[in-house]
Parts: C-alpha cells; structure tokens; sequence
C-alpha cells in the first residue's frame, strides 16, 4: 500500500515569515516529492499557499510540521492518503 502526506502550508505576508519557510523547505526537501506555490490575486488578501506532497518518512514529516507551526503568520494542514495495489 502507497501512503503519501498532503500538507497545505498558508502563509501571511504580510510578516517576514516567507525566507524561513523557504529555508525549513529546502531542509526537507528530500521528503517532498511535489511543491506548488500558489498566490491569492484578490488585492485584499496578502497570503500564499503552498501545496505539498511528501514520501512518507513518519519522522521527517513530523520534524516539518513542528518547525513550520511555530512561526507567525503560518498556518498548515495535513492529510494522509492511502493506495491500495
């Protein structure tokens, strides 16, 4: 059975938040097999969303979460996805 975590990352920007995200991104970068980054286009919203799919490494994805949660302005969500052969 395939199991893959998806992980919506929010981020405010109106904070200086968005260069240490990147920088907790590229430190697990071996776990994530797909990223997309995707910005809100209404002028009344300052965020970005950032769309991840990562292997499943148990350890790593908790590393990730615990790094990214503790900065303002950033705000996530998980989901396990499992396949069957």
């Amino acid at each position: 059975m395939k199991t893959s975590t998806v992980m919506t990352v929010l981020i405010d920007k109106r904070t200086d938040s968005v260069p240490r995200v990147q920088e907790i991104l590229t430190t697990y970068g071996s776990i994530i097999e797909t990223r997309l980054g995707i910005h809100e286009t209404d002028n009344s919203q300052e965020e970005g969303l950032i769309l991840l799919v990562l292997r499943d490494a148990k350890e790593e994805i908790s590393g990730l979460i615990d790094e990214l949660k503790v900065i303002d302005g950033v705000k996530l969500n998980t989901m396990k996805l499992k396949f069957e052969n």
